[in-house]
């Protein structure tokens, strides 16, 4: 019994000793499969600012205090990827249930709504003021139409198929309506309340 009980364990030792070796480490200069590396996120603008008369350095700015109150608030996020642009715009503390329409700018924000100049689009049209659906329109431009709940507060996106230029928008501007489709007054959506300076290509 003695002898068939050493032989066993010869024989297990014997077999631990050869799939160790099977299971050997790689060769120096080789490593494990690894997960893929993970794409870095684009750049991207985002500001924050309370409507304020327009002064140097401001973010918010408000030219209608009626429609978009001192001390109301504005968030503006931008982001440029190769193949599109994606804009988001918050507000808070503006007139409840009331319809606004918002665009992307070529300027920054100044001492009056025209400082802004036109909106920003990616094929420009070369009549101005741009009043033309074929140019003046949500995929040729960045529209943030929103509607406010009952408390003053709006969110609105836009996500066009294009990158935007180095040199585009700078601003974005909120306008007393909802924007207009039909040709001849395409784009339009009265006059300009508040702007806020934002980067559409940091």
């Amino acid at each position: 019994m003695k002898q068939q009980h050493a032989g066993a364990v010869l024989v297990l030792t014997a077999l631990g000793l050869f799939l160790a070796g099977c299971s050997s480490p790689s060769p120096a200069g080789t490593s494990s499969p690894s997960a893929p590396p993970t794409t870095a996120a684009p750049p991207a603008s985002s500001v924050e600012g309370t409507f304020a008369a327009w002064a140097e350095g401001n973010v918010a700015t408000t030219y209608n205090p009626a429609l978009v109150p001192v001390g109301a608030k504005a968030q503006a996020a931008v982001t440029v990827r190769s193949d599109g642009t994606e804009a988001k715009l918050t507000v808070n503390g503006l007139v409840p249930a009331r319809h606004y329409g918002a665009h992307a700018h070529v300027k920054p924000c100044g001492a009056d709504g025209a400082a802004a100049g036109p909106h920003y689009q990616d094929q420009t049209d070369p009549v101005t003021p741009s009043v033309d659906p074929a140019y003046a329109n949500m995929k040729n431009e960045i529209w943030l139409d929103f509607e406010t709940d009952g408390s003053g507060n709006a969110s609105a996106e836009s996500a066009v198929a294009w990158k935007a230029r180095a040199d585009g928008a700078r601003s974005i501007t909120i306008h007393e309506m909802h924007t207009i489709t039909e040709p001849g007054k395409a784009g339009t959506a009265g006059s300009r309340l508040a702007c806020i300076n934002v980067d559409f290509a940091p």
